[in-house]
Protein backbone atom coordinates (compact mmCIF):
# COMPACT_ATOMS: atom_id res chain seq x y z
CA UNK A 1 0.00 0.00 0.00
CA UNK A 2 1.21 3.43 -0.78
CA UNK A 3 1.77 6.06 1.89
CA UNK A 4 -0.79 8.29 0.17
CA UNK A 5 -3.47 5.57 0.47
CA UNK A 6 -2.75 5.04 4.16
CA UNK A 7 -2.72 8.78 4.78
CA UNK A 8 -6.11 9.12 3.05
CA UNK A 9 -7.51 6.39 5.29
CA UNK A 10 -6.17 8.01 8.45
CA UNK A 11 -7.38 11.53 7.68
CA UNK A 12 -11.05 10.76 7.27
CA UNK A 13 -13.72 12.55 9.26
CA UNK A 14 -14.50 11.48 12.81
CA UNK A 15 -17.98 10.35 11.75
CA UNK A 16 -16.56 8.12 9.02
CA UNK A 17 -13.97 6.61 11.39
CA UNK A 18 -16.72 6.10 13.98
CA UNK A 19 -18.74 4.19 11.37
CA UNK A 20 -15.74 1.91 10.74
CA UNK A 21 -15.41 1.24 14.47
CA UNK A 22 -19.13 0.54 14.90
CA UNK A 23 -19.08 -1.77 11.88
CA UNK A 24 -16.21 -3.69 13.47
CA UNK A 25 -18.07 -3.90 16.77
CA UNK A 26 -21.26 -5.08 15.06
CA UNK A 27 -19.34 -7.73 13.11
CA UNK A 28 -17.60 -9.01 16.23
CA UNK A 29 -20.90 -9.21 18.14
CA UNK A 30 -22.44 -11.18 15.26
CA UNK A 31 -19.64 -13.72 14.89
CA UNK A 32 -18.11 -14.10 18.36
CA UNK A 33 -20.11 -15.93 21.01
CA UNK A 34 -17.60 -14.97 23.69
CA UNK A 35 -18.04 -11.27 22.91
CA UNK A 36 -21.82 -11.64 23.15
CA UNK A 37 -21.34 -13.37 26.50
CA UNK A 38 -19.03 -10.60 27.74
CA UNK A 39 -21.51 -7.96 26.55
CA UNK A 40 -24.33 -9.74 28.40
CA UNK A 41 -22.25 -9.87 31.56
CA UNK A 42 -21.48 -6.17 31.11
CA UNK A 43 -25.22 -5.40 30.94
CA UNK A 44 -25.74 -7.33 34.20
CA UNK A 45 -22.83 -5.45 35.79
CA UNK A 46 -24.37 -2.11 34.84
CA UNK A 47 -27.69 -3.27 36.31
CA UNK A 48 -25.90 -4.28 39.53
CA UNK A 49 -24.26 -0.86 39.71
CA UNK A 50 -27.63 0.84 39.31
CA UNK A 51 -29.07 -1.29 42.13
CA UNK A 52 -26.06 -1.03 44.47
CA UNK A 53 -25.44 2.67 43.77
CA UNK A 54 -21.75 2.76 44.66
CA UNK A 55 -19.74 5.97 44.49
CA UNK A 56 -18.32 7.43 41.29
CA UNK A 57 -14.88 5.88 41.80
CA UNK A 58 -16.44 2.41 41.91
CA UNK A 59 -18.38 3.19 38.74
CA UNK A 60 -15.14 4.29 37.10
CA UNK A 61 -13.22 1.20 38.26
CA UNK A 62 -15.94 -1.18 37.09
CA UNK A 63 -16.39 0.61 33.76
CA UNK A 64 -12.63 0.61 33.09
CA UNK A 65 -12.33 -3.06 33.98
CA UNK A 66 -15.32 -3.92 31.80
CA UNK A 67 -14.01 -1.85 28.90
CA UNK A 68 -10.67 -3.64 29.24
CA UNK A 69 -12.35 -7.03 28.92
CA UNK A 70 -14.40 -5.98 25.90
CA UNK A 71 -11.38 -4.35 24.24
CA UNK A 72 -9.27 -7.46 24.85
CA UNK A 73 -12.02 -9.60 23.35
CA UNK A 74 -12.18 -7.34 20.28
CA UNK A 75 -8.39 -7.46 19.84
CA UNK A 76 -8.53 -11.24 20.17
CA UNK A 77 -11.23 -11.42 17.51
CA UNK A 78 -9.26 -9.19 15.14
CA UNK A 79 -6.00 -11.06 15.69
CA UNK A 80 -7.62 -14.46 15.17
CA UNK A 81 -9.31 -13.28 11.96
CA UNK A 82 -6.03 -11.90 10.65
CA UNK A 83 -4.08 -15.04 11.59
CA UNK A 84 -6.69 -17.31 10.00
CA UNK A 85 -6.66 -15.23 6.82
CA UNK A 86 -2.89 -15.09 6.49
CA UNK A 87 -2.23 -18.65 7.59
CA UNK A 88 -5.39 -20.79 7.17
CA UNK A 89 -3.68 -24.10 7.84
CA UNK A 90 -2.76 -25.14 11.37
CA UNK A 91 0.68 -23.97 12.42
CA UNK A 92 2.29 -24.12 15.88
CA UNK A 93 3.43 -20.48 15.77
CA UNK A 94 -0.05 -19.24 14.81
CA UNK A 95 -1.49 -21.31 17.64
CA UNK A 96 0.86 -19.56 20.09
CA UNK A 97 -0.32 -16.17 18.80
CA UNK A 98 -3.96 -17.16 19.23
CA UNK A 99 -3.35 -18.68 22.66
CA UNK A 100 -1.59 -15.52 23.85
CA UNK A 101 -4.46 -13.36 22.60
CA UNK A 102 -6.92 -15.61 24.45
CA UNK A 103 -4.72 -15.35 27.55
CA UNK A 104 -4.95 -11.55 27.33
CA UNK A 105 -8.74 -11.84 27.48
CA UNK A 106 -8.41 -14.17 30.48
CA UNK A 107 -6.10 -11.74 32.31
CA UNK A 108 -8.45 -8.81 31.64
CA UNK A 109 -11.42 -10.89 32.80
CA UNK A 110 -9.66 -11.93 36.00
CA UNK A 111 -8.83 -8.28 36.68
CA UNK A 112 -12.48 -7.33 36.18
CA UNK A 113 -13.58 -10.14 38.50
CA UNK A 114 -11.14 -8.83 41.12
CA UNK A 115 -12.71 -5.37 40.85
CA UNK A 116 -16.15 -6.97 41.21
CA UNK A 117 -15.08 -8.87 44.32
CA UNK A 118 -13.60 -5.70 45.81
CA UNK A 119 -16.85 -3.87 45.14
CA UNK A 120 -18.89 -6.68 46.71
CA UNK A 121 -16.69 -6.61 49.81
CA UNK A 122 -17.02 -2.83 49.96
CA UNK A 123 -20.83 -2.98 49.68
CA UNK A 124 -21.14 -5.73 52.29
CA UNK A 125 -18.94 -3.85 54.80
CA UNK A 126 -20.60 -0.46 54.57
Amino acid sequence: MSAAYLNDQKNQSFVRRLRFALAGLAHAVRVERSLRTQAGVFALVVLALVVLRPGPLWWAAVMLASAGVLAAELFNTALEALADHLHPEHHPHIRIVKDCAAAAVLVATLGAVAVGIALAVHVLWR
